[in-house]
């Protein structure tokens, strides 16, 4: 039995939503499809979310630039004024690199996005100038001044930049005039690196060349192999350390911090990426771990992270293919029909938490661990059990005492975990059929929504006791509303 204690009339701190500040998409050209804009407009509704980011705004299958005709934006304010219409902005990635402008041939993933640096600096700044004058014309100064813009992705990964970190640096360079040639307050930064890499060495270049730099942004994961589509992660996930995405990201607040010296001011810390794993064919995306570990990812950074924008928010994603199988290990918090995995219900019971946290007293050296809110005259207990995979772990009894409480109106529970909100269960179930015909993606949707069930607690004086079991890799949320 683990035991866990709180005060309802303790002291509270803030607890910033951080988490819902950007979300990860499906390169651009996904968004002018109708259900991924179904499903973007259900994540914000439900999730919170504000911005969104995508690869490959400036490829070829957006339109955006030949040779023959110059620059078309066409497809980029189309996608832009949905967003809006939602109520959401754009993290602009500014890549790929346009064909006719690029200086080679390299490609990267299905949309065959180019890799290689301008073939002219002067063209491409010209170009972006363009790009960002058109977004000013027609959203307006005051709107686009709220948006970021990240130079490139992953450069230090020679699958997504031909070149190396000086050229990267280069591109930077043109890439922040151009934008700032249009006005100086744009924010623009990077280096948009995997693995927490070049954080340092863009901070000097840039204090050293008076590059402007108004955030740092990378991406992690807790084993981060390059396009690790076929690759075994599970074994990489189980050799992970347990809690190692916090310690990758104070070292990057801690590299990041040194920019208030460096260049005069403080900067945001901003992971555009991350997930348990790179591989979008990774079947722990799609199970109750992924909930657990997002759940404890997220508690563990408050404070440290910026903005924390997981990759991503569908599963309609070409990076490889368009998969044919409902539940195939993609990134998304939604499968490809727009069904809500666990990971969607971890989510949006963290979107649900209160922005002020109680303290709680919890035991050491245990999987499971606890966060509480106070918002208003509503407690939440969000409660998770979490390990890598094939480390040890197992289902927990869990004792929670509240004190300090008058009038008790009502308490419930809300679980994600083997046996609820687990749609790839139910589909095997199912006889793991590869399309799913409406009436069973309907069914899908209806019989693993999260359920909030009335949950029998005891009360010794002014203590309220709740007993539980909290499953392996489960998540739990223990709400009560005082009368």
């Amino acid at each position: 039995m683990l035991y866990f204690d709180l005060d309802s009339k303790g002291k509270t701190q803030p607890f910033p939503h951080y988490w819902e500040g950007c979300i990860g998409s499906g390169h651009a050209a996904m968004g002018l499809r109708a259900d991924w804009r179904e499903q973007l407009t259900r994540c914000k509704k439900e999730l919170g979310f504000e911005y969104v980011r995508f690869h490959g705004l400036l490829c070829n299958d957006m339109s955006v630039y030949t040779k023959h005709e110059g620059s078309s934006f066409v497809n980029v304010n189309n996608l832009f004024d949905f967003l809006l219409s939602i109520g959401m902005k754009p993290l602009v990635e500014i890549g790929f690199m346009p064909n006719d402008l690029g200086s080679g041939t390299e490609e990267v993933f299905h949309y065959r996005g180019n890799i290689t640096p301008p073939k002219d600096y002067n063209q491409w700044k010209v170009f972006i100038t363009e790009l960002v004058q058109n977004l000013i014309n027609r959203y307006g100064l005051k709107e686009v001044q709220k948006w970021y813009f990240e130079v490139w992705n992953e450069p230090n990964l020679e699958c997504f930049w031909s070149s190396d970190m000086q050229e990267y640096f280069k591109l930077y360079k043109y890439t922040v005039e151009a934008v700032k040639s249009v006005d100086e307050n744009l924010q623009v930064g990077g280096p948009s690196t995997a693995r927490n890499e070049w954080i340092p060495e863009l901070i000097d270049y840039c204090a050293e060349n008076n590059v402007a730099l108004d955030f740092i942004s990378t991406h992690h994961y807790p084993t981060d192999v390059a396009l690790a589509h076929f690759v075994d992660v599970e074994d990489r996930m189980a050799k992970a350390p347990r809690g190692n995405m916090q310690e990758m990201a104070q070292k990057a607040r801690e590299e990041t911090d040194v920019a208030t010296d460096k260049i005069g001011k403080p900067l945001p810390l901003f992971y555009t990426e991350w997930n348990n794993s790179p591989s979008c064919r990774d079947k722990y995306h799609d199970k109750p771990f992924c909930a657990s570990f997002l759940t404890k990812s997220i508690i563990d950074n408050t404070g440290i992270v910026d903005m924390y924008s997981f990759w991503t928010f569908s599963d309609l994603f070409e990076e490889m293919p368009q998969s044919s199988v409902p539940f195939h290990g993609g990134f998304g918090l939604l499968n490809y029909n727009g069904i809500p995995k666990p990971s969607y219900w971890a989510f949006k019971l963290l979107h649900e938490m209160g922005t002020d946290r109680l303290d709680i007293v919890s035991p050491e050296n245990t999987n499971v661990e606890a966060l509480a809110t106070l918002d208003g005259n509503v407690i939440k207990v969000l409660l998770y059990n979490h390990n890598m995979p094939l480390q040890p772990i197992e289902d927990e009894e869990v004792t929670l005492t509240i004190h300090n409480l008058n009038a008790i109106k009502s308490a419930t529970l809300q679980c994600v975990d083997d046996h609820h909100s687990n749609p790839r269960k139910v589909w095997q179930d199912m006889g793991a059929p590869k399309y799913l015909k409406p009436h069973l993606v309907e069914k899908l949707k209806r019989d693993t929504k999260v359920i909030e069930e009335d949950l029998t607690y005891d009360i010794a004086g002014d203590n309220l006791v709740v007993k539980t079991t909290i499953l392996a890799h489960g998540v739990s949320c223990v709400t009560i509303e005082l009368g």
